[in-house]
């Protein structure tokens, strides 16, 4: 299994209870995005072509 390294989104609100969205970009294969309230939670794996078209959609750099 990979080893993510999760940053938290800049878009994400400083309040604990805030929506939180971590994405980790240290594969090169893969994009992993979770809840960083659910630290062991489920993790959504995207494809670097998949994350740029999500990305571009919804209008985040």
């Amino acid at each position: 299994m990979h080893y993510f390294e999760f940053t938290k989104s800049t878009y994400s609100s400083g309040d604990a209870h805030g929506e939180c969205v971590e994405v980790a970009r240290n594969i090169p294969t893969t994009i992993a995005v979770r809840d960083s309230k659910q630290g062991n939670g489920p993790i959504l794996q995207l494809t670097p072509t998949t994350w740029a078209a999500f990305t571009a959609h919804v209008g985040v750099v």
